[in-house]
């Protein structure tokens, strides 16, 4: 189901969330929360198989990012900075995979570089200058990123299970805001349509 509730903002018209629809964003919530399961669960992860889970995760929210791209840009709204933020998500997953002998510090700085290019990215989206009451939670979820780039930017001798616990703590709480934030749109999608179904009646 396509999320067409448009908003103006400062006279541009615009969907919700980059005309992202609402099961995408729950996707990639949903993701996130598994990704924080998964390195909860499974205790001492080595490197390669922190590789590998994080690989797995990146690929999957790049590839909801270029859903919305292709969603928006089909509509005419805005697509360049979801375009963008899934080529930083297939690029930072494939370098985890194809890094000959990727060394503890490889890791770190992928993840680091991902988690501050992919926050940056949304807190400059042009959701946040609409009216929409939910936006707090999408400059959440980029706040989330960006710290998660900085503890790992700042912990440059960490060993694999400091990683694994900070990038738990990071998916728990950029699952819960993009989960919270679908059901906001979806919910916000299901009033339109009342209305627009009493107009019409």
């Amino acid at each position: 189901m396509a999320v067409h509730v448009q908003f103006h903002a400062r006279g541009v018209s615009m969907d919700v969330i980059l005309v992202m629809n609402w099961w995408l964003l729950l996707m990639r919530g949903v993701a996130a929360l598994l990704l924080g399961i998964l390195v909860v669960t499974l205790h001492n992860l080595s490197l390669h198989e922190l590789a590998l889970v994080f690989f797995g995760y990146a690929m999957i929210d790049g590839a909801a990012n270029l859903a919305g791209a292709i969603t928006a840009a089909q509509k005419r709204e805005p697509w360049g900075l979801l375009l963008l933020e899934a080529m930083v998500g297939f690029v930072a997953g494939l370098l985890t995979v194809t890094w000959p002998g990727l060394p503890m510090m490889g890791l770190i700085y992928i993840i680091s570089g991902w988690g501050l290019a992919t926050g940056a990215l949304g807190m400059i989206s042009p959701g946040l200058r609409s009216h929409f009451r939910g936006k707090w939670l999408l400059a959440l979820s980029g706040a989330a990123s960006i710290a998660l780039g900085m503890v790992m930017a700042a912990m440059p001798l960490a060993g694999p299970s400091a990683i694994q616990f900070w990038l738990g703590v990071y998916a728990f709480v950029f699952g819960i805001l993009l989960v919270a934030l679908a059901f906001r749109v979806r919910a916000l999608v299901e009033t339109r349509r009342q209305r627009e179904s009493k107009h019409a009646a």
